[in-house]
């Protein structure tokens, strides 16, 4: 079953231009001109329950305005969504106890009392009865380390603090998918750990459907096997993150450093059977490109079984390069602004 479906999912804003000078101040008071922005443009894709997966885009490609559809804060200009069966927007009521939502610079706790208030709050708008919600509370405590928070004022706690209790009123009520929005914006590298390993360890053991939309690509990296890439509200990319690798990678090097002087001759005798090139660094170290048709295992033994090496270095393109020779590419087209009055 799909927990989520969409189908040519379009989003349009319009917004008001204004004109230069106080003339065109004056025409704006009695004939006001617009410019309309589509934020997502006709989008379609599936996300089967229990699947993690990773929305990505630079600033302004229509992640977040997705999300907000998703969710039913927005209503789209057309297309077709359902998650959980439900249509959003329309059974508001019945399609929000199936979901979580987390934005990382909003919040959904009260700023002013205590941890545990909010939560008690929530309780109350999810209605959860007090014997399930205590018990998911002390499931969800214990496995984030928030024993000493609950007491104290939302104002009080740190970013990583109050993100993981944004996690908690988002869990509270047992959601089966889980929307998060930048969810590890600003936070330091053990707190962003710990985030994710309690995502995966969710994941695997309750099978909740998770939608996570950042910029930081190790979030990507660490839990999600499938990515969904957008650039100007169109979808450029979807599939496995293996696959976005070999697709868009230029490929590993493998550093040898050896026991004695080592020719670039002598190297490429050695992997004539296989399409790799050597650079030399030194007289006894060099690095051999491979293509990923080329397996690394392959590449070693041929090197290995002819030379006496004292250390080796594989590198891999990362993430965060193989996204950015996406987009600097320009392989997705660029619409332009239609003026309307």
């Amino acid at each position: 079953m799909l927990a989520i479906d969409v189908k040519d999912l379009r989003k349009q804003f319009k917004v008001q231009k204004n004109r230069e000078g106080l003339s065109g101040a004056l025409k704006d008071l009695f004939k006001r001109e617009y410019r309309e922005l589509t934020a997502v443009k006709d989008i379609s894709f599936q996300i089967p329950q229990g699947e993690i997966c990773g929305y990505i885009g630079e600033n302004g490609a229509g992640k977040s305005t997705t999300i907000k559809m998703l969710t039913g804060i927005l209503v789209p200009t057309s297309g077709d969504i359902r998650v959980n069966g439900y249509i959003p927007y329309k059974d508001r009521e019945k399609f929000v106890n199936g979901i979580g939502v987390v934005f990382g610079q909003r919040s959904q706790l009260w700023w002013d009392i205590g941890v545990i208030e909010s939560f008690q709050l929530l309780r109350k708008v999810y209605r959860v009865s007090e014997p399930d919600f205590r018990k998911r509370l002390n499931e969800l405590v214990e496995r984030l380390h928030l024993g000493d928070l609950l007491n104290r004022p939302v104002r009080k706690l740190s970013l990583g603090q109050r993100m993981r209790c944004e996690l908690v009123a988002s869990l509270l009520h047992n959601p089966s998918i889980l929307f998060l929005d930048e969810p590890t914006i600003g936070l330091d590298i053990v707190v962003k750990t710990e985030i994710r390993d309690f995502l995966m360890q969710m994941n695997k053991e309750q099978g909740t459907t998770i939608l996570l939309t950042t910029h930081d690509l190790q979030d990507i990296e660490a839990l999600c096997s499938r990515v969904i890439m957008l650039d100007d509200g169109r979808i450029i990319y979807d599939g496995g993150l293996d696959e976005l690798k070999n697709r868009w990678s230029k490929g590993r090097e493998i550093q040898f450093q050896f026991a004695s002087h080592t020719t670039l001759d002598r190297l490429r005798q050695l992997t004539a059977t296989l399409d790799v090139s050597w650079t030399a660094e030194s007289d006894v170290t060099a690095r051999m490109w491979l293509p990923h048709a080329v397996n690394v295992s392959d590449a070693l033994a041929c090197v290995v079984g002819g030379t006496e090496i004292r250390d080796i270095k594989i590198f891999e393109t990362n993430t965060d390069d193989i996204v950015r020779s996406i987009y600097s590419s320009g392989s997705a087209s660029t619409s332009k602004e239609t003026v309307v009055s």
